[in-house]
């Protein structure tokens, strides 16, 4: 899939989740687009998976391009960002989850900004 299908398909899941839940979240998107299980993501929120990068479908680089097309739609559509920290479910103590292979700071950020439709 090239760069501007993968933007068309981003912005289409996009819409809909916005139109179903007035929020976007990355790896909901993620899941839409059928480049993550939801089973994967539970591993990952159960501290089975080190880093959600491990278990998407599409190599790092797609990975960055999806999240680059989800925020270059939020703010075209008006969304509000609103980070959000990520922390383990399960017993034992809860630590902060991590998204990237990289674990820098700014694809942290990518990964877990979620968009909000304004209220008018």
């Amino acid at each position: 899939m090239g760069k501007e299908q993968l933007y068309k398909r981003v912005h289409c899941c996009a819409e809909e989740l916005l139109a179903e839940k007035g929020y976007i979240i990355p790896v909901e998107l993620l899941v839409r687009m059928d480049r993550l299980k939801a089973k994967r993501v539970e591993d990952w929120r159960f501290r089975r998976i080190p880093y959600l990068e491990r278990v998407t479908g599409g190599s790092l680089g797609k990975m960055n391009t999806i999240l680059q097309a989800l925020r270059e739609f939020a703010r075209a559509s008006g969304l509000k960002p609103s980070r959000t920290v990520y922390m383990s479910w399960g017993k034992g103590p809860k630590v902060r989850l991590r998204f990237s292979k990289s674990g820098t700071a700014y694809m942290e950020e990518l990964y877990s900004t979620h968009f909000i439709q304004p209220k008018d």
